[in-house]
């Protein structure tokens, strides 16, 4: 069986997984700006212990999915923004000598995307870009079945692209970039309510500011999917997280959207799904980083 370990900025989800994708045994805890990076690692430890211990197999690796910037070449996460305390901590190395088993990384919108091309939406797909919006808009892209890296091994970050120059500023020094327009926060702030949830069910019942903000969500959402179809004309793009829970208040604009801003390329053959494996796309995911960890390094 399979470690996986999925680590957000509100959660911290630990399970055992087969090679078939199922999810034996699974645990989390809640993550947040003051959890410490000892006793964050000392709850993944004992979580990995227990969903061993439950799901009753051999572990024989350990695949991990992490917001925010890592290096999955040494192993070590980068500067995140929502466990701060976390930076430079040598992940792979730690879960490696602890349980005596190959350890794997990759940035969770890397891991989700590679969970999604096995299991979920983009079976079969030869090109794929999986896109989470939630608190903020990450992608992986999947090319051949394999994780397209950058130079040194980066992960792009799509979320990040300049969607209006005279937009809003975001913590990545840009001003106007698609997280900063598109994410959850941004539904939420610009509907005036305390969540993109909330936003979304004042829309549904009517509310013609909520309304109004669902309408620019959808626009913002289409003119970064229109950019990954111009840019790439994937197989597939499966879109994910929470916010797309309400995704039938959006989908139609986002559709609209591309094919307004898409006329050079042959969009029609872009087929945008709904990911599937839901709130378990990150185990999932996590388990596929060992799985592809393994095979290049057999």
């Amino acid at each position: 069986m399979i470690g996986a370990v999925d680590i957000g900025g509100t959660k911290i989800a630990v399970g055992m997984l087969d090679h078939d994708g199922q999810i034996l045994a699974r645990g989390e805890f809640p993550s947040s700006p003051g959890l410490g990076l000892q006793e964050g690692l000392a709850q993944i430890h004992s979580l990995l212990e227990a969903t061993a211990r439950q799901a009753g197999g051999k572990l024989e690796g350990i695949g991990v999915g992490c917001t925010g910037p890592v290096d999955p070449l040494s192993g070590c996460l980068g500067a995140i923004e929502f466990l701060p305390s976390w930076e430079g901590a040598p992940l792979v190395s730690g879960l490696g000598q602890a349980f005596g088993v190959p350890v794997f990384l990759e940035n969770d919108a890397d891991a989700a995307a590679l969970g999604e091309v096995a299991w979920g939406a983009g079976r079969g797909a030869r090109r794929f870009i999986y896109v989470t919006i939630s608190t903020g808009i990450g992608a992986g892209i999947v090319l051949d079945g394999r994780l397209y890296r950058g130079a040194g091994g980066a992960h792009p970050e799509i979320g990040h692209a300049v969607i209006d120059p005279a937009g809003p500023p975001c913590f990545c020094g840009a001003h106007g970039c698609w997280e900063s327009l598109a994410s959850g926060p941004a539904l939420a702030a610009r509907g005036g309510r305390e969540s993109a949830l909330a936003v979304c069910q004042a829309a549904e019942a009517g509310e013609a500011a909520a309304l109004q903000a669902v309408e620019q969500e959808a626009r913002y959402l289409g003119l970064g999917i229109a950019n990954l179809v111009t840019l790439f004309v994937p197989d597939c793009i499966a879109l994910g997280g929470g916010v797309m829970r309400s995704r039938h208040l959006f989908w139609d604009k986002i559709v609209r959207t591309i094919r307004e801003n898409c006329g050079l390329v042959p969009f029609e053959k872009t087929r945008l799904s709904p990911a599937q494996l839901g709130a378990e796309v990150g185990l999932a995911g996590a388990a596929q980083v060992y799985l592809q960890g393994s095979q290049d390094h057999d």
